[in-house]
């Protein structure tokens, strides 16, 4: 076997098991892989840029360094996809060569970087969600691959997993994963080297690295095979230069050349330094790099100041079983371990894994527009049980940081709120205890309703130092459409 087809072959297999390994994330609904598991999804660049986590960001640095961006060839789960759809592309009649040198959108690559950037720097992680690759594949295995594996299993209806969920991140995930599949359908990896922020980082980097990508030009015919190959069209034959910013390390020129003139190995020392216009690119490499240092000092702070701020519906036969209504929230409730929704703006890139990993059916996405696509907990379905720790245990970007099941049931995210007009005991002057009788904190005690005559129908009364938010007494309150309790979430969660 030829040493190209060595290397292509095990970064494709590389590629194809971390990717279905990220997949199956959002596959699980059975449950079976250990959470630990879900660090995999924490190496992500983004996720860890907006976490704050210098160490993988500088291992990735350092990667890309020494070896180019193998980052965007082995572990980015978006570029196993754009692969499989070129793959498929190729396989049409009269579609083999279909690649070729195409010079680099620089105005556009910096453009979203810099929108990127800014975006994070003002706190809407949502807006960087939007391009960043993680939360792209996020979004399209969570809202649609899992459901269509769920509703073929059998397990749950495609409407109720989707549709009602989120519409809004249904529709994104289906425009964006067009767009990108069209792109790549017709040359490769042009979403990598035109709109994704990462691609454009590691680029920076990648024309540096010492390992990479070159012409043995005592071999080489310039017959321009290994052009025709590039899906990222960053290989110049007649020239004989290769653009290392767009360089995805997919070793297809090298397995394609017949003479042995491509090669992937160390760069000998002095080699560019032949011409001015060597010289040139070698000076902008310099200047790009030490932006790129600024760039990731300015993000890593940013994140590390974040980073340190602080199951069966009952209706008891008392009401008409109807569909139950959101409650209109003044104050949003965010999971327990977010520490509030400011940081959860600030932090979350919509990624969808908590809404995807969540047994309770609470984390929805946000429809507003400050907050898009970001997890709420609302308790229509079910109730945010104690003993459950699982959104905080894959947040990949620290915006639910870990805690403990015991952590947790000190915590408070909101309060209980009664509105006695919607109560069955004033409404319709029946007995009822669910709030009280499932509330785990005993923050709800029935107090008489009219407290001169100690027999008469109790109402429940709230102690807002023990509620922690959870909404069992929302989700079981027999009230339709609207509660009669339900929770409003804290500006800042606190103790109890």
């Amino acid at each position: 076997m030829k040493t190209g087809t060595l290397l292509k072959t095990l970064r494709r297999i590389a590629a194809i098991v971390f990717g279905g390994l990220l997949l199956l994330f959002f596959l699980d609904f059975t449950r079976l892989v250990p959470l630990w598991f879900h660090e995999l999804a924490q190496i992500q660049l983004i996720p860890a840029l907006v976490n704050g986590m210098i160490g993988i960001v500088a291992l990735w640095i350092v990667a890309t360094l020494l070896l180019g961006r193998v980052y965007c060839s082995v572990l980015c789960p978006l570029g196993a996809v754009q692969d499989g759809v070129s793959w498929l592309s190729g396989r049409r009649k009269g579609r083999r060569a279909r690649f070729g040198w195409t010079k680099p959108v620089t105005w556009l690559r910096w453009t979203v970087l810099g929108l990127v950037v800014v975006a994070g720097l003002l706190g809407l992680a949502w807006v960087v969600g939007l391009v960043d690759p993680w939360a792209i594949f996020g979004r399209a295995a969570g809202s649609i691959v899992a459901p269509g594996v769920k509703a073929v299993a059998g397990t749950v209806s495609y409407a109720q997993d989707v549709y009602v969920k989120s519409f809004v991140v249904l529709a994104v995930a289906v425009v964006t994963l067009a767009v990108m599949a069209v792109m790549a359908w017709r040359r490769g990896r042009t979403w990598c080297n035109t709109m994704c922020p990462v691609g454009t980082l590691l680029g920076l980097v990648a024309r540096v690295a010492p390992v990479r990508m070159r012409f043995d030009e005592g071999k080489c015919t310039q017959c321009g095979v290994c052009e025709k190959k590039c899906r990222s069209g960053c290989i110049d034959s007649e020239a004989r230069r290769v653009d290392y910013s767009r360089c995805v390390v997919c070793f297809d020129c090298v397995e394609s050349c017949n003479f042995g003139a491509m090669k992937y190995s160390a760069c000998k020392a002095g080699a560019k330094a032949k011409t001015g216009a060597a010289k040139k690119e070698k000076g902008v490499s310099r200047r790009a790099f030490l932006t790129l240092a600024g760039t990731l000092a300015a993000a890593g702070a940013a994140g590390v100041a974040r980073a340190q701020q602080p199951l069966v519906n009952v209706d008891g036969g008392l009401a008409d079983i109807e569909k139950k209504q959101r409650p209109g929230r003044k104050t949003p409730v965010t999971p327990p371990g977010s520490g509030d929704a400011r940081n959860v703006a600030r932090k979350c890139t919509a990624c969808q894994l908590c809404v995807t990993v969540c047994p309770n059916n609470v984390l929805r996405p946000s429809t507003k527009l400050e907050t898009l696509m970001q997890p709420e907990m609302s308790y229509e379905r079910g109730y945010c049980r104690p003993e459950c720790v699982e959104c905080g245990q894959v947040c990949p970007t620290g915006a639910i940081e870990r805690i403990t099941k015991e952590e947790k049931t000190g915590i408070s995210i909101g309060n209980a709120v009664w509105a006695a007009e919607r109560c069955v005991v004033n409404r319709d002057q029946v007995p009822c205890t669910e709030c009280e009788r499932h509330c785990p904190t005993k923050a709800i005690m029935l107090v008489p309703k009219n407290p001169a005559d100690p027999k008469s129908l109790k109402i429940p009364t709230i102690d807002n130092t023990r509620c922690i938010g959870c909404g069992a007494c929302e989700h079981l309150c027999p009230a339709r459409p609207q509660s009669a309790i339900w929770v409003e979430g804290n500006v800042t969660h606190h103790e109890v």
